[in-house]
């Protein structure tokens, strides 16, 4: 901006110039042609006076051209020189001015010359007066002036602009420095606004608005690579979960096969010796684990196919009394049924998520199992606490794995699938509740909590 200012300013001057120079030498011109005129006028009155000497009295260049063409009076500087001139004024003009170069004894200078014609007793004479010819820059100490000025007004200009530049982009440089300084890490950062309403403050303004929508573009490029993140996490969680109930589902299938397929290959060997009731009741016993397994997973499969369940007014503490009558259990029962406890959900579900509660309970209860239900708020609670070995809070989301047993558990639980804790908490789940174990002085207490109807 402050060279493009400069260069115009220049050539403004240098135009300005120009017509000053062109100006002042046409005005020069026309002095120079009077002033020469005027000499060539004292020379006629000379000759009409009849008192023309051969010498003229003046330092300039001046030739008398006589009606016989011959120079019959010259200046002391033209004296002895052939005719200055052969123009002579056209017609019935008196004077004429001519521009002639490579005059006598002026090779290297081009002349003025003015012509002046009068007529002496009706005999033509003709005055030529000369000078050299004005300079295109007229006078130097003028052209000096003229390029002072010119470098003066350039100079002042470019100052201005430069000025006026840096003072009108400061607030881009601004905007440039802060741009530089924004990185994907902060994209919150803005450029600053100027006060001014003008282009560089809609400028700014347009630069904001752009990296407000960068900023969201990058948040939700962010957002759904963390989603892709937790969906690659969740399906390697499922694909080791499916690996692993794979796993533990082919070792528990296998386990009855195995047992029944050896005492019947035992008994095989030794038929006549072989107590084949009793071979026959271990090997049910064996058939009747496999059943139980595979119902588990069939009940399992059904779970995660979504299977739609029924939505029946059900009341907990009928639903405990029906399960307490059809059981011959091993141990003692304690029941705390608080009456009116209902629920809306599928009666048969909700008797297996029971049963397997109270398999589990009287598994591993010591002498007793006490069975509790109430009504706290929105929720219907039902309680199955036994008074076992318990388990340690680090294990408690554990046992609710498919096929998961404790360490301490494997050798004395021989009675359970593997199961019965996953389908119960799958089918709370289903009924939009939660089954945890909570915390007690002896023993495991489950809590199922499923809203009230």
């Amino acid at each position: 901006m402050t060279v493009l200012s400069s260069a115009v300013t220049a050539l403004l001057c240098t135009i300005f110039s120009a017509v000053t120079l062109a100006g002042a030498r046409a005005d020069a011109v026309q002095d120079q042609k009077d002033h020469i005129l005027l000499a060539n006028q004292r020379a006629a009155r000379s000759i009409v006076q009849n008192e023309l000497p051969p010498v003229l009295p003046s330092r300039g260049i001046f030739q008398v051209i006589a009606p016989d063409g011959r120079v019959a009076a010259a200046s002391p500087r033209m004296a002895g020189q052939p005719r200055l001139a052969s123009f002579t004024p056209p017609g019935d003009s008196a004077k004429s001015d001519r521009v002639v170069c490579q005059a006598p004894g002026f090779h290297d200078t081009c002349l003025m010359v003015v012509a002046l014609q009068i007529r002496v007793d009706g005999e033509t004479w003709i005055i030529y007066g000369a000078q050299p010819v004005i300079p295109w820059y007229v006078d130097y100490r003028l052209l000096v002036i003229l390029e002072a000025g010119a470098a003066l007004l350039v100079a002042a200009t470019a100052i201005a602009a430069y000025r006026t530049v840096s003072k009108t982009l400061r607030p881009v440089e601004a905007i440039r420095a802060e741009l530089a300084e924004i990185t994907s890490a902060g994209l919150d950062r803005r450029v600053p606004v100027p006060k001014h309403h003008d282009e560089i403050r809609e400028l700014a303004e347009t630069v904001n608005r752009t990296l407000d929508r960068l900023e969201a573009a990058v948040e939700q490029q962010r957002s759904l690579a963390e989603q892709q993140r937790s969906l690659a996490e969740q399906q390697r969680s499922l694909a080791e979960q499916q690996q692993r109930f794979v796993s533990d589902a082919s070792h528990d299938l296998r386990s009855p096969i195995t047992a029944a397929r050896t005492q019947l290959e035992e008994a095989l060997l030794h038929p006549a010796e072989t107590d084949w009731p009793a071979t026959a009741q271990a090997s049910l016993a064996s058939l009747d684990r496999l059943q139980a397994i595979v119902t588990d997973l069939l009940t399992l499969a059904r779970l995660d196919a979504g299977t739609v369940f029924a939505a029946d007014r059900v009341s907990l503490s009928e639903l405990v009394e029906s399960e307490l009558t059809r059981r011959a259990p091993r141990v003692r029962i304690v029941t705390n049924l608080q009456p009116g406890v209902v629920v809306v959900g599928d009666g048969l579900q909700l008797g297996r998520l029971l049963t397997n509660l109270m398999d589990n309970a009287e598994r591993h209860a010591a002498s007793s199992v006490t069975v509790s239900v109430r009504r706290e708020r929105d929720d219907a609670v039902l309680e199955v606490h036994d008074d076992g070995p318990g388990i340690s809070p680090e294990e408690r989301e554990f046992v609710f794995r498919r096929f998961a047993r404790l360490d301490a558990a494997r050798n004395k639980d021989a009675g359970g699938t593997g199961l019965g804790l996953a389908i119960a908490r799958e089918i709370a789940g289903r009924h939009g509740g939660t089954l945890t174990i909570e915390s007690s002085d002896r023993g495991a207490r489950f809590v199922l909590r499923i809203p009230a109807a």
